[in-house]
């Protein structure tokens, strides 16, 4: 048995990198996304309404562990599950969920503070994000969100009421840029039923 083979692939590993070079294949840095921005409308809400003196805290969804990162989800075709290469949110997904819903529930001015669940409240929101994700069951790709949301008295822990929340918007193609625009569309009408929602609530 001859080990000349192995050493003098040894050598050359060495030689390349003493010389600066490297036979690994470099890692492309992935591109980082956020979510279009987007307005709300503010809401006029009954004079019964829980909302209008009351503080309300978000605190950022539960989720499972690929969508519990920064990496955008896409179900290519049948029952696979896999992310987009190259691509990133800035922030993990709750966080980066979370930020929208407070943003849109500010401009709603239904509370009299909107924040996270870092700061006294009288009310809380807890969730979980189910979906998402985009969708090639259509090409052009459909972003699809579902959030499981609970209205909390901060008092007594008590809940007040459950709601289930789904949204899906189209992408103009299948370019990532136009993924993401899609994907602040669906969560944009979300956020939108959602303060709806909290508006009726008695």
């Amino acid at each position: 048995m001859s080990f000349r083979p192995t050493a003098s692939i040894l050598g050359i590993a060495v030689l390349l990198l003493s010389s600066g070079c490297s036979i690994l294949p470099e890692s492309q840095p992935s591109t980082l996304y956020r979510l279009p921005s987007a307005d709300v409308q503010p809401v006029t809400t009954s004079s019964n309404s829980l909302t209008t003196s009351q503080r309300l805290a978000v605190a950022a969804p539960q989720a499972g562990h690929l969508l519990n990162s920064n990496r955008i989800v896409v179900y290519p075709e049948g029952n696979i599950v896999n992310v987009y290469e190259g691509a990133r949110w800035h922030e993990n997904a709750p966080d980066l969920f979370q930020a929208r819903l407070i943003s849109g529930l500010q401009q709603s001015r239904l509370f009299a503070s909107v924040g996270s669940d870092s700061l006294p409240s009288e009310l809380l929101l807890l969730s979980e994000l189910r979906h998402y994700h985009s969708d090639y069951v259509t090409n052009p790709p459909t972003v699809k969100v579902q959030l499981d949301v609970q209205l909390v008295s901060t008092q007594n822990r008590a809940a007040i009421a459950t709601q289930s929340f789904t949204t899906s918007a189209q992408s103009m193609s299948t370019d990532i840029p136009d993924v993401v625009d899609a994907f602040g569309t669906a969560s944009d009408e979300l956020t939108e039923q959602l303060v709806n929602w909290l508006a009726n609530q008695e």
